[in-house]
């Protein structure tokens, strides 16, 4: 098994993704490559099994001063997700995080409600406005309705006020939404861009299907597909739904499987790390996107 890294002096490279760093030399060469380098922490990938892990060489250099690592956990501080190309359930089981307890979802669920409550009746004048104007703009009803999967793998209707034409899916089926799809009305792309049309899911909040802050809810034939495709996909219903999310204030429009693995990564990183604080940076941001109209 042989040591890979990459060394420099060069501060300003501190934080950059290297491809392909150089073998520095094998594993019983690791401790004086360390003293050679002047290194100070190693990072170990768990990926490559073909040979032994070095624990007798890693331990004595930690018992050093030298910081020991794994890559998954320095993959997640540095870019605010967890991958799950190598993701092992051990690490899941074993670290720290991944501890949702009930508690906290009460917490969550109670506060959501009464924020909800407060929004549906500050917002309320606009509903019959939005309601003529969707009305005046296209045919078809005001609300769209749509089977969404919930925690615990629990199906519920999700509200939306409609930003579609009524028959977007006869002849194609259920497909991905687009950041720019053609099947949005006129009034729908600007519902959208303002995320107006994300209001009446404050309705779904206050009947307890969905939380403000989650893993956004998606369609029951996409979620069984994702499934089977994307290990560790059904973890993201551990908790309730969200109207918004750290997925959603990190990556963009989700419009296919690559698109889904990129969120799922977000999810799972909010899973793990929930908490009041982070609940409070996801719902700063999502103000932010709302007020200078990102997205669509």
């Amino acid at each position: 098994m042989s040591v890979r890294g990459f060394v420099d002096d060069n501060p300003a490279l501190v934080g950059v993704s290297i491809v392909n760093p150089k073998v520095l030399g094998l594993n019983h060469e690791l401790r004086s490559i360390v003293a050679e380098k002047k290194i100070d922490r190693i990072v170990v990938e768990l990926r490559d099994r073909r040979g032994r892990l070095p624990v007798d060489e890693l331990l004595k250099l930690k018992m050093g001063g030298v910081g020991v690592e794994e890559a998954t956990s320095v993959y997640e501080r540095v870019t605010g997700k967890i991958a799950i190309e190598n993701l092992k359930p051990s690490w899941m089981v074993f670290g720290e995080g991944f501890e949702v307890s009930r508690r906290i979802l009460v917490q969550k669920q109670i506060v959501s409600f009464s924020v909800s409550l407060l929004l549906m009746l500050l917002c309320a004048p606009l509903f019959p406005l939005i309601a003529l104007l969707i009305k005046l703009d296209s045919e078809g009803p005001v609300f769209f309705r749509q089977e969404r999967v919930g925690q615990n793998g629990k199906t519920f209707t999700l509200l939306k006020f409609r930003s579609m034409r009524q028959d977007a899916e006869k002849d194609t089926g259920p497909v991905w939404a687009r950041p720019e799809d053609k099947r949005v009305t006129r009034l729908g792309r600007y519902l959208r861009r303002t995320r107006l049309d994300e209001i009446p899911q404050l309705i779904n909040v206050l009947k307890g299907e969905m939380t403000l802050i989650g893993p956004r809810p998606e369609r029951p034939n996409f979620v069984q597909d994702l499934s089977n495709t994307i290990p560790f996909y059904l973890l993201r219903h551990s908790v309730k739904p969200g109207i918004t999310g750290w997925a959603q204030i990190n990556y963009r429009y989700g419009s296919s499987v690559e698109d889904a693995i990129e969120k799922l990564q977000y999810d799972l990183f909010y899973i793990k790390n929930i908490s009041w604080a982070l609940d409070l940076l996801i719902i700063l941001n999502t103000v932010k996107t709302v007020l200078v109209r990102k997205g669509s």
